[in-house]
Order: structure tokens, then C-alpha cells, then sequence
């Protein structure tokens, strides 16, 4: 997977992809065009934040780190109204509080403590019960687990991606611990027996961005997680389980379907992204077979160059989506180019292809 035809290399299509990141201003749920003003900084500007730093420390481009690090430090005052709230009234809460990976990342190479204050708040919040708890928080949070615990796909990167990197930044276990232990609860109530997830517990429907949450989740647990840690094998296990499914659903040119096992739904770019991702880094770490999966990867990979407009705009990209029992319900959402869900999933892509 380490040689790319001119205009496809990982390195060049990164670092276009944060350029227009940093180009692009906050966006109203990943909606780039949106007619309405960022609320806060949303989960999908989280993602492609959090990618870009990734892919600007592999390859060493400091012009764009700082650049990434620059955008952040208004947060601490003329932009502090943008920092996601921790207790809002929604119930998808995980969606707030993945933003503490952001700073918890920079700090690994500012080592300004702001930094790390700032992501552990969010990171300990996780599992401290708010004063007035509603419908389960108090049960989950009674069982050890994260009160913003729900059985969506969609958490198992939205929780783990804050409690890895406080693992990463202060060697306390207890946030890694915390991360394995929510993900075996998932995969203890949601995966099916083909190793898919349905979206939630009432929408039976194999989602292709949802659970592209949850391919992307179990790569970074066995990325970051100890080697000996008692659950790796039953998360290696259940990865593989996916990845395998995934590989008989990829269609001929490399892309996935809005709806992973229907050929009939539409491709879309976001899930391709994430699914991707997910085998270029267990082809790396050597959990999969680097002939079978590597060649899946690298179809995935020159698929969605082809989705890529002259401004570095990824096409075909699912607009945010919540639960819902209805079929048509999933196969009618909306097309968005530039969407940052799609923009995230194509930096994580340069990021594992270029370190």
C-alpha cells in the first residue's frame, strides 16, 4: 500500500484535505453550507481536527500543525462561547463531550497544561453522574459504566476517542480500562452474528456511517489499549469478525453502501472512509492479511479520490442521521458534499497511508 499513482499519493491529499480544514469555519453538525451558525464545535469538526493532527505530526508539516493548534487557542477566550456544554438538554451527550480529544492531542506536544486541563474535564465528566440524572444514566452509571452510555454505534467513538487519548497523555489506566469496558458492553448487546452492527437496538438496519463508528472505534482500542489487557482478544476477535463482513460487501470498485448489505442503496463516502481506514491500520499493526485486506484498502482508498470535487469537497456523504425504524427512512437521506463526517474519514485515510 506504499505506492500511489501521481495525484493520488496520501501525503498530497492530506495536507490539501487540512488545508481546506483550515480554510472551512465551523460547521452546524458537519454541514459546511448550512444557512444556520455552528451552535458550538461539533463532533464532526472534532474528527477532522483530530485527524489533521494526526496526519500533520506523521509527516512532520509544522506549517499545518500550527495552524491547527493557532485555530484552537481562541477557544480558550474570544471563542470560548464554542466549547461544547456539559450537561446539555439532548440526549446524545457523547456527541459534546468527544471534543476533549483535541486538546488532549495538542497537549502531547505543547505540553501547555491548559491543554490537558481542558480535555480531562471532558474526559472525567464521562463518568461523573450529573447532580439531576435522567431516563438510565444513573443505572449505567450504577454498573460502572459511562452515564452517556445509550447502545448507539455511534458512541463507541465518540466515548472511547476521549477516554484513549487521557490514556495516552497521563498513563493512568483507568481511562483505557474505562474505554475497553464500554466497548465490551456494546459489543455484548449490539453486534450481530455476521460481526455488522444494527444501528441501534429499535433500527435494525446495518447503517454504513454507523458503523463505520464502530470499525473506527475497535481499530484505535487495539491501537492504543495494552497489549495484556484481558479484553484485547475478545475486541480483536469482534474486529476481525466485521472486517470480514465488510470485505464481502465491498462493491467492485471499492466503495461501500449507504446500507452495508443492501447493493441496491446508495455509495457513500463516509462509511468507505472509515471502513478503509480501519483495514489500512490493521494491515499496518498486522491483524489482517496485508494481501487480502491491503488490496481491499487501496481500492477503498482510490474509490473516493473519484468523489473529491476541484476544492477537495467529498461528494456523496450521508447527512447526520439518528435512529429510526424504517428502512426508506435510511435510504432517503440527503447526498452532502464537504460534509466534515466524509472530510474526517478521508484525513484519518492520508494519516494511516502516510505514517
Amino acid at each position: 500500500m506504499n505506492k500511489f499513482p501521481k495525484g493520488s499519493q496520501p501525503e498530497e491529499i492530506g495536507a490539501k484535505l487540512v488545508e481546506h480544514l483550515l480554510e472551512t469555519p465551523f460547521s452546524d453538525w458537519g454541514r459546511i453550507n448550512s444557512k444556520n451558525e455552528a451552535p458550538f464545535v461539533t463532533y464532526p469538526d472534532v474528527c477532522a481536527w483530530l485527524g489533521g493532527l494526526w496526519f500533520t505530526k506523521a509527516t512532520d508539516n509544522e506549517v499545518l500543525y500550527d495552524q491547527l493548534v493557532d485555530r484552537f487557542d481562541p477557544l480558550f477566550n474570544t471563542q470560548k462561547d464554542m466549547l461544547p456544554e456539559f450537561r446539555p438538554k439532548p440526549h446524545n451527550v457523547v456527541d459534546w463531550y468527544v471534543f476533549g480529544a483535541v486538546p488532549l492531542e495538542i497537549y502531547k506536544k505543547e505540553k501547555d497544561k491548559k491543554y490537558l486541563d481542558l480535555g480531562l474535564a471532558y474526559a472525567d465528566k464521562q463518568w461523573i453522574l450529573p447532580d439531576t440524572p435522567r431516563g438510565d444514566e444513573k443505572k449505567w452509571h450504577d454498573q460502572g459504566h459511562s452515564w452517556q452510555t445509550r447502545l448507539w454505534i455511534d458512541d463507541m467513538f465518540m466515548i472511547t476517542a476521549v477516554q484513549a487519548q487521557a490514556y495516552l497523555v497521563t498513563g493512568d489506566e483507568k481511562y483505557i480500562n474505562r474505554a475497553v469496558d464500554e466497548m465490551v458492553l456494546y459489543l455484548d448487546n449490539i453486534q450481530r452474528p455476521n460481526g455488522l452492527f444494527y444501528h441501534a437496538p429499535d433500527a435494525p438496519f446495518f447503517w454504513g456511517r454507523g458503523n463505520g463508528w464502530m470499525a473506527v472505534g475497535m481499530t484505535e482500542m487495539l491501537r492504543l489499549m495494552p497489549k495484556d489487557n484481558p479484553n484485547r482478544e475478545k475486541i480483536e476477535t469482534a474486529y476481525k469478525s466485521m472486517m470480514q463482513t465488510l470485505l464481502r460487501y465491498q462493491s467492485y470498485d471499492g466503495m461501500w453502501h449507504q446500507l452495508i448489505d443492501d447493493p441496491n442503496s446508495w455509495k457513500e463516502t463516509s462509511c468507505t472512509g472509515m471502513f478503509t481506514y480501519a483495514m489500512i491500520t490493521g494491515v499496518k499493526n498486522g491483524w489482517l492479511d496485508k494481501k487480502v485486506y491491503g488490496a481491499a484498502a487501496r481500492k477503498g482508498w482510490s474509490a473516493l479520490l473519484t468523489y473529491l470535487d476541484e476544492d477537495y469537497n467529498l461528494r456523496n456523504v450521508c447527512e447526520g442521521t439518528g435512529t429510526k425504524n424504517d428502512y426508506d427512512y435510511y435510504l432517503n437521506r440527503k447526498k452532502l458534499t464537504g460534509d466534515l463526517h466524509g472530510q474526517a474519514a478521508l484525513i484519518w485515510c492520508s494519516y494511516a497511508l502516510s505514517k
